[in-house]
């Protein structure tokens, strides 16, 4: 690997799902940093120790990762690119193991959340543990030589910790699929289809939320997500997180966003970048 290679910070161990997308966005010539939360990946990149950082923010089955929208705030990136994987959760154990050893299975409670159905026909009476990571899970099972548990978690987490696969795709509905943004301490100039995500808030007054979505009507412009999260100290007062098609290099976006800085009180652009393709 390339010293000049760009460092990646994400949450979580080797083998997240987190470095899953890394790779499908910049691809295996990357070095990846795993950090233990969010907040730590936000400081990696903005104290230069990563050139780059992934989050989550929206999940297909559970919404909304909002501890991510708070840090958008709360530090100055910019977002600079988004990507989309699917979920597949996998059953993974130290070699040797079979279904009929495992007694405990470890992951992350979302993931266990998101296996239930297929758990209780494989494994009914086992004892499920909640842990702080899927990849976690598995680095803990090889880093105790645990012979009696299973985890679960990516396929790519089997094969970093040399783990075997007990059962693959236990995820109840296949439709799981995962949103991350990319951050950079520098903004990028999108080319072709582009998104904007920007958030701001106003005064608590009548028609107030409405004038604020006018200014993207009155231009076409498509709204691609909404998302709400309470102003801290201001109680019944909230930020709001608007994601669009288009970019702020484009003039309509540009007047519609100058024409929202006249109607607002906080008002923030938090990234365009190139748009998603899925």
């Amino acid at each position: 690997m390339s010293e000049t290679a760009l460092c990646v910070a994400f949450q979580g161990e080797r083998g997240a799902y987190s470095e899953a997308a890394v790779v499908a966005y910049l691809g295996d010539g990357v070095r990846p940093l795993p950090r233990p939360s969010f907040e730590d990946v936000f400081d990696a990149v903005t104290e230069g120790s990563a050139d780059r950082g992934i989050i989550p923010v929206e999940n297909s089955l559970a919404g909304s990762i909002h501890r991510n929208y708070d840090l958008l705030v709360r530090y100055e990136l910019t977002i600079v690119g988004e990507v989309q994987i699917r979920i597949a959760h996998h059953l993974i154990a130290l070699p040797g193991l079979s279904l009929g050893d495992v007694r405990r299975v470890y992951s992350h409670p979302q993931a266990l959340a998101q296996c239930e159905h297929t758990l209780n026909r494989l494994l009914p009476n086992v004892e499920r543990v909640a842990t702080y990571d899927t990849a976690g899970s598995v680095k803990m099972l090889w880093d105790q030589g645990i012979r009696d548990g299973a985890a679960i978690a990516s396929r790519r987490a089997a094969d970093i910790y040399n783990m075997a696969v007990l059962g693959d795709d236990l995820e109840d509905n296949p439709e799981n699929y995962t949103r991350f943004l990319v951050l950079s301490r520098e903004p990028v100039t999108p080319v072709g289809a582009a998104k904007t995500s920007i958030v701001f808030s106003m005064d608590n007054v009548p028609g107030a939320l409405f004038k604020s979505l006018a200014v993207f009507a009155l231009r076409d412009i498509d709204l691609t997500k909404i998302e709400s999260r309470p102003l801290q100290g201001k109680p019944w007062q909230y930020f709001f997180y608007i994601d669009f098609a288009g970019s702020i290099h484009e003039t309509h976006c540009l007047n519609a966003l100058n024409h929202l800085q006249e109607i607002t009180t906080f008002f923030r652009v938090l990234g365009s970048y190139p748009r998603g393709v899925w």
